[in-house]
């Protein structure tokens, strides 16, 4: 759940809505967390061979003997140590995977013997901490509460991952509980793992909550990563570090195993630098589970391969709706944006504008009331399945955290754990009518709606603004974006790089229908291949401010 959107920002502050294992990499803590960030001059960070590779050039490399999966690894590593723990001190990445150099080894062989299972084959993925993982890391949503404790087993996505051949290389920081524990919360803290600067400006936010994710693979401190999304969770991070995102359907990514928030809104989704890479892992995270019903609803739509849709005439007849009223909170944004339908414009696309959701605003104060409620049945069905020793329930959280509050609460508390603790259970009517308002105004008189009444292939709309700067003291200050329709009506959502303002990044959304992926990547694709927006970091200090 992200904080990015002055909508949902504005009702939080209204009071309506607001590890330690031997892998464990070391984190930031009190005074340390901005030490360094308004030094002079650009940190001295040495060039990476890996530096913006693609799937296909580190496939390439390994199939000539170039790369190994083993030395990919080892480079991923170093890196990670030489500008997330040192130089920059990006701090994005919370443990490493102790087995991931033996996994490679083992996949190099399986490569020698008989043949590459697939893209995904050796390639170095990060995964966001509250992913299960039954092994030697942790899953603690990076709260130092269930440090100590492990799942069982494999989340589906862990599954999946480890079925086509990738490699976990570890686990990233997040906001911790995934931003839903309080309403002044700062994006990309947690208790474990600290805070997660944003590699373009260090001082500045890499928004969340899959912010090491966001981050991470914006550095080039792995190939892939994988973020989990309940509102904006995987679009804002995106959107702040240059990235492409994906957040799927509801029930496209089984949600199996990871730690919830609200099984309504809830998914994993791809964050990657190119659409296709973020296509290629979509394709391997998708399908169904039978330990999440939601994926039985995909059935015949996941597809194995979303690479088959990408097309660089995509946006040729494409119509696309424009929500204007999803605009205007940042006039360099709209300058942004502008230029973005020109060039739809130019490559073929029809643009309805405006195509404004009837329901605008209208499921604010009911998204709130519906995450609180199935936060508490949710985060106590997992935390009871898990058996940790200590923590059984919201309520076991809560008391930890009073208990540990110089450790867990130092920048801010836990309003919204303490109200969801209130709610009582799926049956009140309370909640059953939020629920139907939420799908009523998303879904039908939402997205739905608008895309029936222009006969429209997607929306178009800013991802979100420029990154704000890191504020320990008063919290996130976001100031708009377009994720509340989509996460609600548990839709599709796409954004790509569409250019940068003070060198910072912003990127435009694509969303629509539920299962409309296929529809969303050709229009994405092409979008990206006319524009070609993503540059990589260069770890300064601060925006450029004069001559940008």
């Amino acid at each position: 759940m992200s904080p990015a959107f002055r909508n949902r920002r504005s009702f939080l502050k209204a009071g309506v809505l607001g590890g330690v294992a031997s892998a464990t990499l070391p984190a930031l803590a009190g005074a340390r967390e901005l030490r360094g960030q308004t030094s002079a001059g650009a940190p001295q960070t040495a060039s990476f061979e890996l530096d913006e590779l693609t799937l296909a050039d580190l496939q390439s490399g390994m199939e000539s003997g170039k790369f190994t999966a083993a030395s990919l690894v080892e480079k991923y590593s170093a890196r990670i140590q030489e500008i997330d723990k040192q130089g920059p001190m990006l701090n994005s990445v919370i443990e490493l995977n102790p087995d991931a150099p033996a996994i490679a080894e083992s996949l190099d062989k399986e490569r020698k013997a008989k043949s590459p299972r697939g893209p995904l084959h050796g390639i170095p993925v990060l995964i966001k901490d509250n992913i299960d993982t039954a092994d030697r890391m942790l899953t603690t949503a990076g709260s130092l509460a269930l440090v100590g404790s492990r799942p069982a087993q494999d989340s589906a996505v862990a599954q999946k991952l480890r079925a086509a051949g990738a490699v976990i290389l570890g686990k990233t920081n997040l906001s911790e509980w995934a931003n839903i524990r309080s309403s002044h919360s700062t994006s990309g803290w947690s208790g474990r793992g600290g805070l997660t600067r944003n590699p373009y400006s260090l001082d500045r936010n890499p928004c969340g909550s899959s912010s090491g994710s966001g981050a991470a693979a914006s550095a080039n401190l792995c190939a892939l990563a994988v973020g989990t999304e309940t509102d904006g969770s995987v679009v804002c991070p995106s959107n702040a570090n240059g990235l492409v995102g994906i957040k799927p359907t509801l029930g496209l990514i089984s949600r199996a195993g990871i730690i919830p928030i609200a099984h309504s809104q809830d998914t994993a989704g791809p964050m990657a630098r190119s659409v296709r890479d973020a296509a290629i892992l979509l394709g391997a995270l998708a399908g169904a589970d039978p330990r999440d019903t939601a994926t039985a609803a995909g059935t015949g739509k996941a597809a194995a391969d979303y690479t088959k849709f990408l097309d660089p005439n995509g946006l040729k007849g494409a119509r696309l709706g424009v929500p204007r009223k999803y605009f205007g909170f940042h006039d360099g944004v709209d300058a942004l944006m502008e230029q973005a339908l020109d060039t739809m414009k130019r490559a073929g696309a029809e643009i309805i504008d405006p195509a404004d959701l009837d329901s605008f605003g209208k499921f604010d104060a009911t998204e709130l009331t519906v995450l609180l409620y199935e936060l508490k049945a949710d985060l106590n069905t997992y935390l009871a399945a898990r058996r940790d020793p200590d923590i059984h329930s919201l309520q076991d959280v809560i008391e930890f955290n009073e208990n540990n509050r110089d450790r867990e609460m130092p920048y801010f508390g836990q309003d919204l754990f303490v109200k969801a603790e209130a709610k009582g259970p799926l049956t009140e009517k309370e909640y059953l009518e939020a629920l139907d308002a939420d799908h009523k105004f998303a879904r039908t008189e939402g997205i739905d709606g608008v895309m029936d009444k222009f006969h429209l292939d997607a929306l178009v709309a800013p991802t979100g603004g420029p990154a704000w700067l890191t504020d320990l003291v008063d919290g996130d200050h976001d100031v708009g974006g377009s994720s509340s329709p989509a996460a609600v009506a548990g839709y599709p959502d796409i954004t790509v790089p569409a250019g940068f303002i003070f060198g910072l990044p912003v990127g435009v959304s694509f969303f629509g229908r539920a299962w409309s992926e296929p529809a969303l990547l050709r229009i994405a694709y092409a979008f990206e291949q006319a524009t070609k927006a993503r540059k990589a970091p260069q770890f300064l200090p601060s925006a450029r401010l004069r001559g940008a």
